[in-house]
């Protein structure tokens, strides 16, 4: 074990360092912390949780960065930076794939497919890391089928609060595994994991439909999400003219290649705008990587270093059938029209079995994400719409709603105590015991 004084991160680290460690995507929440250790090992990341912890210091990882509210940021404490930690060796015997928590998705998906496999639900965006998509949950296009990333998790290397390095699996060491996986680093911190993998088709159809009234998109989302035509199914909210709002579903197929397609046994009995209809063959590395292009784009006009103040729900289908064009149409929601994504997308409560990943009650399960970008140098409109995710949070939850941790939204102890229900005593339970010192992850404000 190194000296007191060799785990602390130099004072006279880069002050880039510094400075990104004190922010993230959502350009928010900022923080001031002590030193950012850059780990490359696992054994780097318990000598330093090892000192921190009875010290009181806070300690929070780093991956891609792309928390929206401080939730990874450790103020007056350490900020691991995973980013060394990003060796990824698929083993295509097992179907399995190791991955270092810096990994990002992306180059778990290029290894994945190199072997002609790939995760069953990833990410619309891939520049997501291992250890946050874990921590957080994470849903895809293939959630209706596949339940969400952490469903799909064979084992877990960690650093516990009490700077153990353990490995834990359904089969060895379950209740830290359970407290894990979508446990918001409130336990430990994932170093490494091992994903199941399954075979990866060589193409895909994607269809896009277009509906001009949420009843009949709502309609077939439902169908889409309760058979097994489709793969991959996920939706938006697209602005149309005259202040309303069309509503699209994507949807994906694999694709032999061999045409003619039926197209028709696949879409002919919905209720979309047949005279609107998208129809493209990709690669499936082509759709997989879709919004990197977007990316590029967004970063080409600075958009990317906006402000985020996003907000992501899982509500009960029939709640949000009425839900989401009500909020849709209120004076707080209107500059989703000109710079925002309102995305949709159906979920089968059956396919969910991570315990700490609450969802709504039932089977017909809807998430809601309204993905917004607020101007630069306006605090005062960034505030505006994080109290408008507050107010619409509350409406969530009187229907039935579910918070997807991770938004642009102020939480306290009493909400997270009200969020986690009935497996709230479980989680405080496997706090006290894999982190007493209460230093991981304060950014979520879980405790008091």
């Amino acid at each position: 074990m190194k000296s007191s004084s060799d785990l602390i991160p130099p004072p006279g680290a880069p002050a880039e360092d510094l400075a990104r460690a004190a922010d993230d995507f959502g350009h928010i929440v900022g923080s001031r912390p002590l030193g950012v250790l850059a780990a490359r090992s696992a054994d780097e990341i318990r000598d330093l949780v090892s000192f921190a912890g009875p010290r009181g210091l806070p300690v929070s990882a780093r991956g891609g960065g792309q928390a929206l509210y401080g939730q990874g940021q450790a103020d007056g404490g350490y900020v691991v930076d995973m980013a060394a930690l990003d060796e990824v060796r698929c083993v295509p015997r097992d179907r399995t794939l190791v991955a270092g928590a810096g990994a990002l998705l992306r180059d778990v998906v290029r290894a994945a497919l190199a072997e002609g496999l790939a995760p069953p639900v990833l990410p619309d965006h891939l520049g997501s890391s291992v250890g946050g998509a874990l921590s957080t949950g994470s849903f895809g296009a293939a959630s209706h089928r596949y339940g969400a990333v952490t469903d799909w998790v064979r084992e877990l290397e960690v650093v516990t609060g009490t700077g153990e390095r353990l490995t834990c699996s359904p089969e060895r060491r379950q209740d830290l595994f359970d407290a894990v996986l979508a446990g918001l680093g409130q336990c430990a911190l994932i170093v490494g994991a091992t994903l199941r993998l399954v075979p990866a088709p060589d193409l895909v159809r994607r269809y896009r439909l277009y509906h001009h009234a949420p009843e009949p998109y709502f309609t077939d989302q439902r169908r889409l999400a309760q058979d097994a035509r489709f793969s991959h199914v996920t939706g938006q909210a697209r602005p149309a003219l005259g202040g309303v709002w069309d509503y699209m579903i994507e949807a994906v197929a694999p694709h032999s290649g061999q045409l003619p397609h039926e197209d028709e046994l696949l879409i002919g009995d919905l209720g979309h705008d047949r005279d609107t209809e998208e129809i493209e063959d990709l690669s499936y590395a082509e759709y997989l990587h879709r919004m990197d292009r977007d990316e590029r784009l967004l970063r080409a006009t600075g958009e990317w270093q906006r402000p985020h103040p996003w907000l992501t729900l899982l509500l009960p289908e029939e709640a949000a059938v009425s839900l989401v064009p009500a909020l849709l149409a209120e004076e707080a929601q209107q500059g989703l029209r000109a710079c925002g994504t309102v995305q949709l997308r159906p979920l089968t409560g059956h396919t969910l079995r991570t315990p700490l990943l609450r969802r709504p009650a039932g089977e017909l399960l809807c998430l809601l994400s309204l993905m917004r970008t607020a101007p630069p140098d306006h605090p005062d409109t960034v505030r505006r719409l994080v109290a408008a995710n507050r107010a619409l949070y509350e409406r969530a939850v009187a229907v039935g709603g579910v918070l997807l941790p991770g938004g642009a939204l102020p939480m306290l102890p009493a909400d997270w105590r009200a969020h986690f229900g009935p497996v709230w005593s479980e989680l405080a339970r496997a706090k006290r015991r894999f982190d007493p010192y209460a230093v991981l992850t304060r950014g979520y404000r879980l405790w008091p």
